[in-house]
């Protein structure tokens, strides 16, 4: 598999399989953190886990009814908040490097099929 980097507006994710320790990568156009592929792993899951939640809740909750759910692992915590159809996203990695991150909702839905189809989990 060779090096792809995905990019839209306001969202960047990749993957390196030939790097030695952080094969991934996720960001906006503003700034961007390189992950391991375990974390990589775990932020592709958790972000389809969080818009197949929203999905599920749009038919429980009111139109005009924001809401804000989260899912972590031992290496990564994130957070969508909004209406089921339009969200944002934040996470905190949480292993070693400690970093924050969080990306709009317009950029949200590049995001999500990007990593849907990176295929490392």
């Amino acid at each position: 598999m060779e090096r792809v980097i995905k990019s839209g507006n306001g969202w960047r994710i990749g993957w390196n399989p030939q790097a030695n320790e952080f094969k991934g990568l996720v960001g906006t156009d503003d700034w961007a953190i390189e992950l391991t592929e375990v974390e990589l792993n775990d932020f592709c899951r958790l972000l389809l886990q969080l818009s197949d939640t929203m999905r599920q809740i749009a038919t429980e909750i009111m139109d005009e009814e924001k809401i804000t759910c989260e899912a972590e692992s031992d290496l990564l915590w994130m957070e969508v908040t909004g209406y089921p159809h339009e969200y944002s996203l934040r996470f905190i990695l949480n292993s070693g490097r400690c970093v924050e991150g969080s990306w709009n909702a317009s950029a949200l839905p590049g995001l999500q099929q990007a990593a849907g189809m990176l295929q490392v989990f």
